[in-house]
Order: C-alpha cells, then structure tokens, then sequence
C-alpha cells in the first residue's frame, strides 16, 4: 500500500534523514496540519486548518484515494511535506488533474517540492491512462501571488497561466449600503429537509460559470458535513418553495483565533438565472455582511472568479470588498 504511493518517485533530494512514504491514516493528520498550516503562514495565505477539520475533508474526498495517491515526506521521522492529488471533468470542457504539495519553510529549497510535483504529475498519468480519452487533458495548477517558490517551481516545469482569481475583504462592516430585495421573495433560514434543495439551486445557478464541473454526491455529503456549516448565517431567498439565489456565510472561529481578526466569510453566492438583473444577489451580500455582523465580527471576506461573466467583480466592489491577494491558475499538456 505503501509502496505504491512513493514508487513514482525519482531523482530523490540528497537530504540527510529525509524519506518518503504512503498515507498511513488518521494518525497523519496531525503532521500534515503542522505543515499546511506553517506553509500558509510563510506564504501569507489567510488559512488555518484543525485536525478535526482535515479529518472532514478527508472523509469527503473524491477522485482520490489516499493510499494509492499520497506521498508524505519525512526527515529523521518528522512530517515536513506531503501531496497528493485529485482530478474532474469540466462540462463540455477538459480534464483538469491537479497535483498539489505543501512543503514546511523550514526544509524548502531541498528538491522536495520538485520530487514530490513530478511523482504527482507520474501518477495522474497513470489514473488518466484508465479513464475515457475523450476530450482535453491538462495537468492544473494554482498558486497565490505570494507562493513565490510554487510560482517559480510550476513555471520552471512548464505550467503557463490559464485563469486567475482574486480574494476579497470588506474590512470593516459599518455603512452598509441600502439594498432591497426584489419584490415576491422572502429570505428564511432552510430547514433539514430543505438542504437537497438550497444545494441543487446552487449547482443549477453555477453551470453558467467558467470552469464549472459537476458535483459528486461526494460534494453533497460534504456540504451537509462541512466544518463551519451555519444555516442560520446563510441568506436564502425563496419564490414560494422554489431557491431563487443564496450566500451562504460561515466563521472560522479557529482561524480568526489563529490570525487576530474578526472575519465572516460571505461566500457560495449563487443566483437561479430567472431571478438575475434584479439586485437579488446585491441584497442577499448586504444581507449576509449584516448577518456576520451580528456575530460580532468586524470585516468579510469572499473569493472571486476576475473574469466572472455575471459581473460578480463588480458587485463586490460596490459593496466596498476589496481585492487582498491573486491567485493564478496555470495549465500544461498531460504528456511530458
């Protein structure tokens, strides 16, 4: 089990202590949150991961299996990286297989990101070789403007920019604007039995969007296990019993300790195409920053798509959300 996991590896880092091995279950969490979480802090990435979350996230996974498709990096026993990987079929577009690999700043610059990005890229190959070769393939990648060393690695094997993204702050929550919401409609919190439905809208209105996969009952599951999942956050907007659009906020109590700040995420906004052009989406945002608000938090955040065809950039700006950070995807051939 094990072995299958490193034995794409080649060209290995002449590091005293270092060695490679498979995923060995839960009892890995701990290690690899150590490294996710120190990697973000030297890359100014707004993320802190629990092992209670990661065990979420693990549980939920699709299109990977960790024992065939990790690789854990060790140096005289002690976690200091680990990758795995993961792919989906765009709708009506290509593949994307996605290898990705967090590295501890305490040992970068060693040649073990680069073992480790090249066994990934190995074994996408091979899952790809079992799957129907019926459009595009494409290795993908994404990076934030501050990973210098993962920017550097990917343009140096051949990863050239495909899309980018941007995450946003609201950093205050005074002086909310005015925004009505569209005759006909109610917002109320979902009840359980309602949840298939909020989902289902979501995934209906975001078809439209660039990049757009469908979702697995994999992703359904993990939506109703989701770490932060909140209800009476989100902003629903109904037209009797059917969703019209949604923002469905959440707060990361462990990482607003972690980072020493008050944040609400306002994030998911999503709205059915019949009930576009009417500042549904405007008044569930202002909404959804008043509801963060009453939690006693101080700003908010969200993530964007930059070349949104909705025009979502510009909506957020509007409501005074402010761009933080770049992240730049990036895409080569399948074939070495």
């Amino acid at each position: 089990m094990c072995g299958m996991a490193w034995r794409l590896l080649t060209d290995l880092p002449d590091v005293t202590g270092l060695s490679f091995r498979g995923f060995g279950g839960p009892d890995d969490f701990p290690g690899m949150v150590e490294v996710l979480n120190a990697a973000c802090a030297a890359d100014e990435i707004d993320r802190f991961e629990t092992v209670d979350q990661m065990e979420r996230n693990y549980r939920h996974l699709d299109h990977c299996d960790p024992e065939t498709d990790m690789v854990l990096a060790e140096i005289d026993g002690r976690v200091v990286a680990y990758a795995r990987v993961t792919w989906w079929d765009e709708a009506g577009g290509p593949r994307r297989l996605m290898p990705f690999c967090f590295v501890h700043p305490d040992v970068r610059g060693k040649g073990i990101g680069s073992a480790m990005l090249a066994h990934n890229e190995a074994r996408l190959r091979e899952i790809d070789a079992g799957l129907p070769q019926d459009r595009e393939r494409t290795l993908f990648v994404i990076h934030a403007q501050t990973e210098t060393a993962a920017e550097a690695l990917y343009t140096a094997t051949g990863y050239v920019p495909n899309d980018y993204q941007a995450d946003m702050v609201r950093p205050d929550l005074e002086d909310l604007p005015d925004a009505p919401l569209p005759d006909g409609l109610e917002v109320r919190t979902p009840g359980d039995g309602e949840m298939r439905k909020v989902w289902e809208a979501a995934v209906e209105a975001f078809r439209d969007h660039v990049g757009f996969s469908e979702p697995t009952e994999a992703d359904f599951e993990y939506f109703l296990d989701s770490p932060h999942r909140d209800p009476s956050l989100w902003r629903v907007a109904w037209d009797g019993d059917e969703v019209a659009g949604q923002v469905r906020s959440f707060i990361n109590p462990a990482e607003n300790e972690e980072m020493r700040h008050k944040r609400g995420y306002t994030e998911d906004i999503s709205v059915r195409r019949p009930y576009r052009r009417r500042g549904l989406a405007r008044a569930l945002l202002v909404q959804s920053l008043q509801a963060v608000k009453d939690r006693g938090m101080e700003e908010a955040a969200l993530g964007v798509h930059t070349g949104n065809t909705d025009r979502a950039f510009d909506l957020y700006e509007s409501v005074g959300f402010r761009v933080v950070r770049l992240w730049t995807s990036r895409v080569k051939p399948l074939e070495p």
